[in-house]
């Protein structure tokens, strides 16, 4: 047990390690610099593994290298040094490590087999090459044989065998006739894999003396002949059926094994009469889609790319009339060692630190091992900065003579990988690559780059100046890019001159001159107009401009976006275009645009062209209303309804609408009955029984619909029985014992008669029972008593009248009431995830003891005490509801630290079932919330005293505090930062032998065994030295003296000087998902630079499509995807535009249904009805007031304007996107205490934490998804992290990580 644990020490101790690593140093890839360059060699270009030559021709083995110095090249033989000098026929290619092996002049290409391996060479490393096998391929010929002819009774299967010789690579089989003709194949007669000749049955046209197999040997291109194979078929009468037999494989079963990636095939050719159709499946799954190809008319399965979840047994069916035959093939997909991640080439500069990563996977799982220039590390030269860890190889302080070629070697019994990746340390004075005295030429009131490409190692810190004896520059006007440079967001005129970047390491400084010139910007003072011109006339656009002298500019002229017309009528001139004789074709759009080399500006305007002189306008109308409308034809079940129409009004008439009125049942009331086309003056209508109609026609043009016409004369038609049955029938109990059966009544004219009625039936469902009927009045509602609890029911539902009953309707099937469940889930399991979540699981209750519906399960947890304290509070029970037959759920928002208890209750439509017994569990420890305050009182001239307050939620057991400070001068860069750890149970600590009248800057926190708590700031002064006191002897200059407090024995140096504050490696940790059905919540921890610009991508879990990308709005750390698909997997994952492209880890979530209440209801509260009241009055009053200053006419100051128009990025929630706005802290704005100085650009804050619901901004109804998880997130800034003094004394390393440079 102990061993286990010391390994998982050292285990995150060295992932604690690779978290703190310096990336390596990125080589700009320009040419001149890399030639001068020292760099390790590198394999550019290799022979293949496995090499098959032509036994004719001269061996050529690749081997070509790159390095600074160039490489020098030597082989290994089958292991051992292979002296070419020693050999005539063999040479190496000048510059180049090829070999060329002459074969041609007498060499034997057989005399040169073997396994040969290059190394590339020179005086920072060396590299080598795969192992590669040299084998001269082979054609031999066909042994001679005596062939007997084949006589074969027809219908009987027949195997004409090939046999071909074994070559190198292994021939392509096909056979031929003697005539060179291919042998027509068909799905009774086929070419096996293993180039075999098989008949399912035979045929007399089958008869022939020249089957012939060739066997080409691509090679070598030859081709071998096999004697012709006679066959003579002879018949029999009657021809004998037969049920298939499978020729190949033999037996029932048989195995195959494969690599990852190869393509699959398996052969099954049958025997039988008729021909067997043969069919493949997978037993226990379904073909891989897009992969599987059927060839040899189905007789060969080919799976292509197979990887290892195509394992398992396929089954290939033969199958005639007469019965079918069988064969399973197990098939076990094995893996030669592919990469996961290959090594990659380190540049480092001395006292750097970095990692080579070499990770394989296959099957079985690969060996790893290391070389160190192509020698095994174990006995390589000892390199005190290296160290191997399995798969990873960890470099510490790395010096010049660090540098040399690693190689990885990955194998397991199909195969290896060999990676070749270099360790290059350089130490190089700065160089600058930007051209000098290069001119950038910008428009005024837009932005300027400045180029200062740059190398160095130790990474150069670069710097301008403005003017040859300019100061730095500094400050907002200007933004310093990683790269070197400068960029200038809005230049002036007086932005214009000379500009010096500087570039600095400890091996030395080189500096560059540039020259920037800022021009005034290109306006078109007079713009085009919109111009009005008749037919044939003439019309003139202006386009007068103002531009910098120093700039040509050209100016063109387009139609509609698009070139002017090639016509002599369009005249352009210096300032204006023209165009004569005007068309109506010339009517559109003119745009005038001015291009210079540095900016462009356009106008436009529109032309229209009308007639000459105008004609008076037609007046267009709707048509009048029709008239005279005529019944003609009466019938029971239709009339001829006829009318003239009115005047069109210049629009022709397009349709007519007939509308009708039941003067029985709704007088007054005008509904549609059809529409004719306009052509059309009379229609024949259908009509219902028992209703008094009277029509009425409305005309239709492009304009509008016409008044309606006069109404007809009456009809009243016959009456009938119902034509048709309430719609909507259904039946739910409202109370145990009973049934309510509903319906939709039929509407007055679907009566067809006088008396309408119902008959209601119902019986319950798979019981013998007779149908129970009663007839009740014009109702909707029929109540069933006595019924049993919640069995299905029969219901039928039949309109009847006066003259009969409707046609037979058609069941439905209701439920009678429901009851409350009788049991609770059992078998109650309780999984902690983390200190703040939890996942619970039962088993579901018998479907027969939930008596209803079953909506789902609800679970009741709350938390009993917290295990710091050890005091009980208010219990505030917590509710989870989660839908459907599901037997697990996620508990959030747990407190660390704490007991908890929960039950489950199964639901359905009546309510609640009993309690299962509560179950307790715990949660384990967590980080702790800031310490509660941080006061600093009685400055001296050299100590201050702080005060602190435990930490409102400890959760868990503190172990101590962490104090860091350090002085700041009075530009507000920081000095070196000191860190001390306090016991847990002090509350206060004296700092003494500070320098007098320094500032100083105080972060704080506390830690639990879990890890450090949120920190908490705070800044102090200690008080002048009026009376000149010297400083003292000792450690005189330094922010602090070497004693620090009165109980501390340590000692600590530090230099003088202060530096800039070194900026946060950026990172995205933390992401978590909120899922619901169709949206999740995505929040993030981000640290790093502010005003980072963050996206967030996603896709569905498992699938190649590329990831969907969405803009994050701000610098928020939350963002809600919308329009996802219910009951699906997504990944997701955060990255930020603009700082070298980094992103978190991938995060996988499911949408699905989920609900969550608690178990009071807030409307009927007290105190929530009386904030209500409180807020109506407010807005009362508010109103009052508003009125009174209204009829004042008074007008409101600028600033109630300002908070009138909030800044939109501070608005509350919006209910259409489901983003947050943000929210200040009110103790942000509370005055510093005692002895306490802040800046005006700093704030002291208190970060706490509660993982209440309440707290998550959920108010009472809190909302979960299908597995419980919380959807909704709070927000809010965190402290810096304070820069470590050791990264703000010395020059920053380089961070950008290379793959190589070449």
């Amino acid at each position: 047990m102990m061993r286990k644990k010391s390994v998982s020490a050292s285990k995150a101790s060295l992932v604690l390690f690779l978290c703190q690593m310096i990336s390596a140093l990125e080589v700009p890839l320009d040419s001149k610099l890399l030639e001068e360059l020292s760099q390790p060699p590198t394999i550019t270009q290799q022979s293949p593994k496995d090499y098959i030559v032509d036994p004719r021709e001269n061996i050529v083995i690749q081997c070509e290298a790159k390095g600074k110095p160039p490489p020098s090249f030597s082989w290994t033989r089958n292991g051992t040094h292979f002296d070419i000098d020693k050999d005539a026929q063999v040479t190496m290619k000048p510059n180049s490590g090829t070999l060329v092996i002459n074969i041609m002049n007498g060499g034997k290409a057989e005399a040169y087999e073997g396994v040969y391996q290059c190394t590339a060479r020179n005086e920072r490393g060396a590299a080598i090459s795969n192992n590669i096998v040299i084998r001269p391929s082979r054609s031999p010929l066909w042994t001679k044989e005596k062939l007997e002819p084949n006589q074969v009774r027809e219908g009987d299967s027949l195997v004409l065998h090939c046999r071909p010789p074994v070559g190198l690579p292994p021939p392509i089989i096909f056979w031929m006739d003697n005539a060179f003709q291919r042998l027509p194949q068909s799905e009774r007669v086929s070419q096996g894999l293993n180039g075999d000749l098989y008949f399912s049955n035979v045929q007399p046209e089958d008869t022939r003396e020249d089957y012939i197999c060739y066997a080409r040997f691509n090679h070598t291109q030859t081709i071998q002949q096999k004697q012709p194979i006679s066959v003579k078929v002879f018949s029999t009468k009657p021809v004998t059926e037969r049920q298939p037999v499978l020729l190949t494989p033999t037996g029932s079963t048989s195995t195959k094994v494969e690599l990852r990636g190869n393509v699959l095939l398996l052969e099954c050719i049958a025997a039988g009469l008729p021909t067997p159709v043969i069919r493949w499946i997978k037993e226990g799954g379904e073909l891989p889609a897009n992969r599987t190809f059927f060839e040899n008319f189905k007789k060969t399965l080919k799976i292509i790319d197979v990887s290892e979840a195509d394992s398992g047994n396929y089954k290939c069916i033969a199958r005639n009339i007469l019965g079918s035959a069988h064969h399973v093939i197990s098939v076990t997909v094995k893996a030669a060692p592919y990469w996961i991640t290959a090594p990659r080439n380190l540049v480092l500069s001395p006292g750097e630190d970095g990692t080579l990563i070499c990770r394989a996977n296959g099957n079985p799982k690969p060996n790893i091992s290391w070389l160190a220039n192509g020698v095994p590390i174990a006995i390589a030269p000892e390199d005190p900065s290296r160290k191997v860890d399995g798969d990873t190889i960890i470099f510490s302080h790395v010096q010049e003579r660090s540098s040399a070629v690693y190689q990885c070697n990955a194998s397991n019994e199909y195969g290896y990988l060999l990676a070749n990746a270099f360790v290059n340390v350089l130490a190089e004075p700065p160089r600058i690559l930007t051209s000098a005295n290069k001119l950038y030429q910008v428009i005024s009131d837009s932005p300027a780059l400045l180029d200062c490409a740059y190398f160095g190692s130790p990474k150069p810190e670069i710097e301008w100046f403005k003017g040859v004896k300019g100061s730095i520059l500094r400050g907002n006007e200007y933004i310093f890019h990683d790269n070197g440079t400068l960029e200038i967001p809005v230049a002036q005129k007086d932005s214009t001159g000379t500009y010096t970047c500087v570039a600095r390491n400890e091996l030395g400084k080189i500096q560059n001159e540039v020259q920037l010139e800022v021009k005034d910007p290109t306006m078109i003072i007079k713009q085009p107009e919109y111009k009005v011109v008749q037919r044939y006339g003439q019309v003139s656009f202006e386009c007068i401009i103002k531009h910098d002298s120093t700039l040509l500019p050209t100016v063109i002229w387009l139609k509609d976006n698009d070139e002017l017309p090639d016509d002599e009528r369009f005249l352009v001139g210096k300032d204006n275009l023209t165009i004569m004789n005007v068309t109506d074709r010339d009517d559109g759009t003119y745009t005038c645009i001015v291009n210079t080399t540095l900016d462009s500006v356009s106008a436009s305007a529109v032309l229209t062209v009308v007639a000459a002189p105008p004609t008076p306008a037609i007046i267009y109308a709707r048509p009048n209303p029709p008239f005279d409308l005529e019944l003609t034809g009466q019938l029971e079940r239709s009339v001829e309804l006829s009318w003239i129409p009115g005047d069109e009004n210049n629009s022709p008439i397009t349709n007519f609408v007939i509308e009708y009125e039941d003067g029985l049942h709704e007088p007054g009331v005008w509904h549609y009955q059809t529409e004719v086309p306009g052509t059309q003056t009379t229609v024949q209508l259908k009509l219902s029984p028992y209703v008094n109609y009277s029509f009425r026609v409305i005309a239709v043009n492009e304009i509008g619909r016409s008044q309606p016409s006069e109404p007809s004369e009456q009809y009243l038609t016959k009456s009938a029985s119902p034509d048709e049955n309430p719609s909507n029938v259904q039946g739910i109990g409202s109370e145990p014992d009973n049934l309510v059966i509903t319906w939709e009544s039929l509407k007055g004219f679907q009566s067809n008669g006088p008396g309408l009625q119902y008959k209601v039936s119902w019986r319950q469902k798979d019981v013998d029972d007779e149908w129970t009927s009663v007839i009740v009045a014009n109702v909707s509602k029929y109540i069933v008593s006595g019924t049993p609890t919640f069995v299905p029911y029969e219901i039928k539902v039949q309109a009847l009248n006066d003259l009969g009953y409707a046609p037979e309707p058609s069941e439905v099937i209701g439920h009678s009431g429901e009851d409350l469940p009788m049991v609770a889930p059992g078998n109650v399991q309780v999984h902690v995830v983390n200190s703040t979540l939890a996942k619970v699981h039962w088993d579901p209750v018998p479907l027969k003891t939930v008596r209803g519906h079953l909506q789902g399960y609800k679970v009741y947890y709350w938390k009993v005490q917290s295990l710091s304290r050890r005091s009980r509070r208010h219990v505030e029970k917590k509710i989870l509801t989660f839908r459907g037959n599901k037997t697990f759920g996620m508990l959030p928002g747990l407190e660390p630290y704490s007991s908890y208890k929960l039950n489950v209750r199964v639901v359905n439509g009546k309510g609640e079932g009993p309690a299962s017994p509560d179950k307790v569990f715990k949660t384990p420890e967590g980080v702790p919330s800031s310490p509660s305050f941080l006061k600093i009182t009685n400055p001296t001239l050299d100590s201050l005293t702080l005060e602190w307050g435990s930490p409102t939620h400890p959760n868990g057991v503190l172990t101590s505090y962490i104090l860091k400070f350090q002085p700041i001068n009075n530009t507000h860069e920081l000095g070196p930062l000191v860190e001390i750890r306090i016991p847990a149970n002090e509350s206060s600590l004296i700092l003494k032998n500070l320098n007098y009248s320094t500032r100083y800057k105080f972060y704080f926190n506390a830690q639990t065994s879990v890890g450090s708590g949120s920190q908490i700031t705070e800044e102090a002064v200690t008080i002048m030295d009026e009376a000149g006191i010297l400083r003292p002897a000792v450690g005189a200059g330094k922010g602090y003296s070497e004693t620090l407090f009165a109980t501390s024995p340590v000692m600590h140096t530090v230099r003088p000087t202060f530096y800039k504050v070194q900026p946060l490696y950026p990172r995205i940790r933390n992401v978590t998902t909120a899922a619901a059905e169709t949206y999740a919540n995505i929040s993030w921890e981000y640290e790093g630079p502010d005003h980072a610009n963050f996206y967030v991508e996603y896709g569905v879990a498992g699938s190649k499509e590329d990831w969907k990308k969405e803009i994050v709005n701000g610098s928020r750390s939350f963002f809600v995807l919308k329009g996802l698909t219910p009951g699906t997997a997504y990944k997701v994952r955060v990255g930020a535009e603009g700082l070298s492209g980094f992103r978190s880890s991938e995060d996988v979530f499911e949408t699905g249904p989920a609900m969550a209440s608690r178990q009071v209801d807030i409307a009927t509260q007290g105190w929530f009805i009386g904030l209500m009241c409180a807020v109506a009055l407010l807005i009362l009053i508010l109103l009052i007031v508003c009125f009174i200053r209204r009829n004042k006419g008074g007008k409101y100051p600028v600033k109630e304007k300002e908070d009138a128009h909030a800044d939109p990025e501070i608005q509350p929630m919006k209910e259409d996107d489901g983003t947050f706005g943000e929210y200040s802290d009110a103790e942000d704005h509370k005055p510093l205490k005692k002895g306490s100085r802040t800046p005006s650009d700093r704030t002291v804050k208190k970060e706490d934490s509660d993982d209440s619901l309440v707290d998550y901004g959920e108010g009472v109804n809190g909302q979960f998804n299908e597995d419980g998880s919380f959807i909704g997130q709070y927000s809010g800034k965190k402290e810096k992290e304070p820069a470590e003094g050791n990264e703000s004394s010395e020059a920053p390393s380089p961070v950008n990580a290379m793959n190589s440079f070449v």
